[in-house]
């Protein structure tokens, strides 16, 4: 399992477990599973979309923002329209 932290200049938008993140990195699309290597990534518009433990999907558009993973923990800070 992953730990998910997703801001917004305006809120937190979701903090909690999920299987797996997909983001729009600038250099394409990538998704981000347990024990993923570390990273930090800008991200461009599109969708971030994430998989709960219970199989559900939930997303968001973003218009950018940056990516880091460190030790099963995501942390997103995005800018939504």
């Amino acid at each position: 399992m992953l730990k998910l932290k997703i801001v917004s200049p305006e809120r937190i938008e979701f903090d909690g477990e999920v299987e797996r993140v997909l983001v729009p990195g600038s250099l394409g699309q990538f998704e981000i599973l347990t024990n993923h290597a570390p990273i930090i990534s800008s991200l461009d518009k599109g969708k971030v979309v994430y998989g709960l433990a219970s199989g559900e999907k939930k997303s968001l558009d973003v218009i950018g923002g940056f990516v880091e993973v460190q030790k099963n923990v995501v942390s997103l800070c995005i800018e939504i329209e």
